[in-house]
């Protein structure tokens, strides 16, 4: 996605700032509510689609020219992005904010290492260096948690699976905003993933609307907090700035989420945690650092998490 020359209507930073915390907050609503996962997944898809519809109807005739074939790609981001949700959301049931936040950052990495095999783009020796200062950062992360409980390395292991989950969503949208607008993905995609989670639900015969008003709430919030407010304001951004800058913004959601998390729940970040997270980090910027230069392919900002 290319940079426009316009400049934006308001102080970039202003919208940026409001995009990190907005993000830092969905793994403290996760927490907060007691339905299953897979029915917050679905409110959030649903309030999120009936959030965009009156913002882009217009565009919902471009339907009609898209292919068979990217149908079946949306079809397939869609489900992709519903596992993300899954799992990601399930980890924070066995693991601390911090670690699965953490182990999610990891997302731009395997992109790197995705786009390799899919399109065959190249990867340089800073990348490399990033890569695997990232990975000895999750195993540090991993390990940590694996002599706390199995337990908490069970909920590593969930969100290391969420975060491959949209691993996959990212490389799908490479190649579909080729050719269908940002908009009509986003709310194709969410509406696929909704489908998916009710589909689930009914299979498993999870109650989907027998909740309080909290809750609720919850499902409303999941919905205008870190997705509209978080990911979808980066992706208006995307207009005005780099895709390095956003991704490096993403970078604050751990940050955030575990200062959350130890005011809300008093979990207090490990030594592991400190250390690794340090080494994922590094790693990300190492990253970051060659994609500004152009060496590196950026990848499209989706949402996740």
């Amino acid at each position: 996605m290319n940079r426009q020359a316009s400049s934006s209507p308001i102080p970039i930073l202003i919208p940026l700032v409001v995009g990190m915390i907005a993000i830092s907050f969905s793994p403290i609503l996760v927490r907060y509510s007691d339905a299953p996962v897979s029915v917050q997944g679905m409110y959030r898809m649903l309030f999120t689609v009936l959030l965009m519809l009156p913002f882009g109807m217009r565009q919902l005739r471009a339907t009609a020219s898209i292919s068979r074939k990217d149908w079946g790609l949306l079809g397939l981001a869609g489900f992709f992005l519903a596992l993300h949700f899954l799992l990601w959301m399930a980890s924070l049931n066995y693991t601390s904010i911090a670690s699965s936040t953490i182990i999610l950052t990891l997302e731009p990495v395997f992109v790197m290492i995705g786009a390799y095999f899919a399109f065959r783009d190249k990867i340089g020796k800073l990348p490399l260096l990033g890569l695997a200062l990232a990975l000895a950062g999750a195993f540090v992360v991993g390990s940590g948690d694996f002599r706390i409980s199995g337990e908490a390395f069970k909920g590593d292991m969930l969100s290391f699976a969420g975060m491959l989950a949209v691993v996959v969503n990212m490389l799908l949208a490479k190649v579909i905003l080729r050719r269908v607008s940002s908009y009509l993905y986003s709310l194709i995609v969410f509406a696929v993933a909704f489908a998916c989670f009710a589909i689930y639900n009914a299979a498993l015969g999870i109650n989907v609307v027998d909740y309080v008003p909290r809750e609720w709430l919850i499902f409303v919030l999941l919905a205008i907090v870190p997705t509209v407010l978080g990911h979808m304001i980066f992706n208006w951004l995307l207009q005005y700035v780099s895709p390095t800058t956003i991704s490096m913004s993403v970078l604050a959601e751990p940050v955030g989420a575990s200062l959350l998390g130890l005011m809300l729940f008093r979990e207090m970040p490990t030594t592991s945690q400190f250390i690794g997270g340090a080494f994922i980090i590094a790693g990300l910027l190492l990253y970051m650092r060659t994609e500004s230069s152009g060496s590196s392919v950026p990848a499209e900002k989706v949402e996740a998490a």
